[in-house]
């Protein structure tokens, strides 16, 4: 282990600082690099090599969990205990983003107010939630507006705009209905905001037959899975970047969103699944 250390940091501290904070002769260290790889040493780089892609191919954002089953898809039998070990002494680890969007809603409306239909409803099956989002860019804000299937938690309607205004919304609801025709019985679940609560909105909800829900009064989403579904969406989707335009922005999030976030993330809520894998699960059985 202190042979290991002392070759991983060798462009960092001198050899011989190393070797006396370390107790470590320096003849003894050399004889230990000449020695040959053991079969699990060279599994060991192997699967680090693979370890890295896997990382980089999720944004950074995996931990030892889904990169351990990202691997085993692969073909690379291992365990996470293993793959835990590997990234810690490496320093690879899953990077959690600061929450860099703000809460858009405005519930000083005299709207009607739908009832909250999700309060002790454990199964996800027919529910679609929306909400809406900043994102900051040298221009201004981009707001976006998404609908989630929260069964497969996959994002079925996305729309952007520089204006927050109730057709944003709408235009994400339509996008959503379009891609995925709303089953009979279906509830369409939302925080109070004005552009939910509209009219315009009511009426859209009216003519695909959707069931309108809110959540409850100082609750911007009161229901675990819905929350837990958007907060990594959010937390994740502008990915630390500082973006030059609203346009830059656009094509950065719909790549997010439709590339990683639909096809490749997975969720420990759907296995370790990603939203489009675990649909097809759900239609095969």
């Amino acid at each position: 282990m202190r042979h290991a250390f002392m070759r991983k940091h060798r462009d960092r501290f001198r050899l011989q600082s190393m070797c006396e904070v370390l107790n470590v002769s320096r003849s003894g260290y050399y004889a230990w690099r000449k020695r040959p790889f053991s079969a699990r040493g060279k599994g060991n780089r192997e699967l680090l090599g693979q370890i890295r892609e896997v990382h980089t191919q999720s944004r950074k954002l995996y931990g030892s969990p889904r990169i351990t089953v990202e691997l085993n898809e692969r073909g690379f039998k291992c365990g996470k205990n293993r793959v835990a070990r590997i990234m810690k002494e490496h320093s690879i680890c899953g990077e959690v983003k600061k929450r860099r969007f703000r809460r858009t809603i405005d519930s000083r409306h005299e709207y009607a107010l739908a009832a909250n239909l999700l309060i002790g409803k454990r199964q996800t099956e027919g529910v679609w939630a929306s909400d809406i989002t900043f994102v900051p860019t040298s221009e201004g804000w981009l707001y976006v507006a998404a609908v989630m299937n929260v069964k497969s938690r996959r994002v079925i309607g996305l729309s952007m705009s520089d204006k927050l205004s109730q057709e944003l919304a709408s235009a994400a609801l339509k996008a959503a209905a379009g891609r995925q025709s709303p089953p009979e019985g279906l509830i369409h679940h939302s925080d109070r905001g004005r552009q939910y609560a509209s009219y315009a909105y009511q009426e859209l909800l009216r003519e695909y037959g959707i069931t309108p829900s809110m959540s409850r009064s100082g609750n911007c989403y009161d229901n675990a899975h819905v929350e837990s579904s958007f907060g990594t969406l959010k937390t994740e989707l502008v990915h630390g970047e500082r973006y030059r335009s609203r346009m830059e922005a656009r094509l950065s999030i719909f790549e997010y969103v439709e590339v990683f976030y639909n096809r490749q993330r997975r969720h420990s809520a759907l296995g370790y699944r990603s939203p489009e894998q675990y649909e097809k699960l759900l239609d095969e059985t």
